[in-house]
């Protein structure tokens, strides 16, 4: 008898999780969020299906492709990058689905792309992360609200002293270059929140 008891709890989990992702419209609308204003129409949309999975919702006529928040972390975020990114970010999706950890990943996408194996962008190329804690899209509004935007300028293999950039904001806000030397060289710009 006792296991009768449970299905109407598993059935009321089952739609529980399905309730945490938003429809393909509310998705595409607070991943676009990220990116400039004059680029969010016309960009490609990768978001989550009923099941969780990452699914395309979206084939987009500019550069820009962006990410609708994953269900499954704490916290809202949503990133738009130049399609020049994608190889970097398509090999990064495989290594997380085969288990590797972030260290690993870091690892085998260096050695990929000083062996050219992975294409990196050859031009400075960026990354908008439009995230918070208690971040979330208001369907009401349309917008995302308590999130701020950060920019991530990808440029593979430069240094502090290629690009006279400090390795720590000296200010806050102040740009500065992270992993420099490695594939995963990027410019840092957090803009300090209001």
């Amino acid at each position: 008898m006792k296991p009768l008891f449970l299905i109407p709890i598993f059935i009321f989990s089952l739609i529980s999780c399905q309730a945490q992702i938003p429809d393909k419209e509310g998705q595409i609308a607070a991943a676009v969020q990220a990116a400039p204003p004059e680029k969010q129409d016309g960009a490609t949309v990768y978001g989550y299906d009923e099941n969780g999975k990452k699914v395309l919702l979206r084939q987009g006529t500019n550069e820009q492709i962006c990410l609708a928040d994953d269900p499954n972390k704490e916290g809202f975020s949503v990133a738009c990058y130049h399609k020049d990114l994608q190889p970097f970010m398509k090999r990064g999706d495989e290594l997380r689905a085969e288990g590797k950890r972030p260290d690993a990943i870091f690892e085998i996408r260096e050695e990929e792309a000083k062996s050219g194996k992975l294409k990196m962008p050859v031009n400075p190329t960026t990354l908008h992360v439009l995230s918070g804690p208690e971040g979330r899209y208001n369907p009401e509004t349309g917008k995302v609200e308590k999130a701020s935007l950060r920019y991530v300028v990808y440029i593979p293999f430069a240094t502090a002293e290629s690009t006279g950039l400090p390795i720590r904001p000296l200010v806050p806000g102040g740009a500065w270059i992270m992993n420099p030397g490695t594939h995963r060289a990027h410019i840092m710009i957090t803009p300090p929140n209001d």
